[in-house]
C-alpha cells in the first residue's frame, strides 16, 4: 500500500496536466490551470499535504518518501522558475537511480541489505535470497530510470502518460514477480513441507 501513495501526487499531476488550459479565479487571483507547469505546481502542492499527513500520522517519514518529496520539491521547483519541462523529465530517472543507489549502498554499509531491513520483520530467508532480492531491486531502479529517460527525450509526446502509467506498470509486474519468488522460497523454507513426516 504504501508504494501507491506514491502515485497520488502523480496522478493528479496527469489529471491537470491532460487538462486544455483555462483561467480559473480563485480568492481573488487568476490561475492557469492545465498543461505542464500548473501539473508541476499540483505535483509539488500535492506532495506536500500528502507526505506531510502522512508525517503528521506516522511521526516519520521513510527515507524514500524523504527521497521522493525531495526531488519533486526540487525538479518541480526548478521546472517553474526556468519554464523548462526538461527539467522535470529528468526527475524519474534521477529518483530511480538515486533508489538503485540506496540499494546498493547496502551492500558495504549496514549489518544488513536493505532489502532484509524492509521485509525481514514478515519473512525469514537465507542471506543468498536475500542478496538476490537486493539485486533485483538495484536492476529494476536501475531499468526504470533509464526507460524513463528514454521515452521523456524520444517520444515526448507520450512521456507523461509513461511517467504515470507507465511506472505504476512495471512497479505492479516487478511487484508480482516479487510475490511469486518469495511465495517459492518461503514454501521451500516451510518446515511442514521441507521435513520428512514421521511414519506411524
Amino acid at each position: 500500500m504504501k508504494q501507491f501513495i506514491d502515485f497520488i501526487p502523480l496522478l493528479l499531476f496527469f489529471v491537470v496536466f491532460k487538462m486544455e488550459p483555462r483561467a480559473i479565479d480563485l480568492a481573488g487571483h487568476t490561475f492557469m490551470v492545465g498543461g505542464i507547469f500548473s501539473a508541476t505546481a499540483v505535483l509539488i502542492a500535492s506532495s506536500l499535504v500528502v507526505y506531510g499527513a502522512l508525517f503528521f500520522k506516522q511521526r516519520k517519514l521513510e527515507k524514500s518518501q524523504w527521497l521522493t518529496l525531495g526531488a519533486c520539491l526540487v525538479f518541480g521547483t526548478l521546472t517553474l522558475v526556468f519554464h523548462s519541462e526538461t527539467v522535470l523529465k529528468w526527475k524519474a530517472p534521477v529518483l530511480n537511480w538515486l533508489f538503485a543507489l540506496v540499494f546498493l549502498g547496502s551492500h558495504f554499509i549496514g549489518d544488513k541489505l536493505l532489502i532484509e531491513r524492509v521485509l525481514g520483520h514478515a519473512v525469514t530467508l537465507p542471506q543468498a535470497i536475500w542478496t538476490r532480492l537486493n539485486i533485483a531491486w538495484i536492476v529494476f531502479f536501475i531499468f526504470c530510470g533509464a526507460a524513463n529517460l528514454f521515452v521523456a527525450f524520444t517520444f515526448q509526446e507520450y512521456w507523461v502518460d509513461f511517467k504515470v502509467f507507465g511506472s505504476l506498470g512495471m512497479t505492479l509486474l516487478f511487484l508480482l514477480g516479487q510475490g511469486l519468488f518469495l511465495a517459492k522460497h518461503i514454501h521451500d523454507a516451510d518446515p511442514d513441507t521441507s521435513a520428512p513426516k514421521p511414519k506411524d
